[in-house]
């Protein structure tokens, strides 16, 4: 009786680990898909109205997202294997280091284009941010309620 439960054990634990890699890749999935689309959006409406002087500000925001979307992802699988317990207190410092970083990257754009250039940066970075933000809630909010 107790090696079954044991087994039991083993093969829900086996299984909740595979649930958190699937979560992993749909976020990162789904991550890639919104920027791409964002992206793609963003350079047909530059080109009907000719503004490709936008253009960096563009790659610099779909590199942001990926790159903090996609270790927010493997941040939160690591910590959803190891000690589940502590995720709300991961969320709440992911949007903080999340907050930190869109400052540091506009901080940095500033210093290098100037002040001239910064309210395009923003408009383009500011949507990239909060479609980041948006999907990193609606994605974790279903996935607490899930479980």
């Amino acid at each position: 009786m107790y090696v079954l439960s044991v087994t039991q054990t083993r093969s829900n634990k086996f299984s909740i680990m595979q649930d958190i890699d699937k979560l992993c890749k749909k976020y990162t999935r789904q991550t890639l898909l919104l920027t791409a689309s964002l992206f793609i959006i963003a350079l047909i409406i530059f080109r009907v109205w000719n503004l490709y002087s936008l253009l960096i500000p563009l790659v610099i925001s779909v590199l942001f997202t990926i790159v903090v979307d996609t270790s927010d992802a493997l941040l939160w699988r690591r910590i959803a294997k190891s000690s589940p317990e502590s995720l709300t207190t991961f969320y709440s410092a992911v949007s903080g280091i999340r907050m930190l970083l869109a400052l540091a990257t506009m901080f940095v754009y500033y210093l290098v284009k100037g002040r001239d250039a910064m309210l395009h940066f923003f408009i383009v970075f500011a949507i990239f941010y909060f479609v980041m933000v948006a999907h990193h809630s609606i994605f974790f909010a279903k996935v607490s309620n899930r479980t």
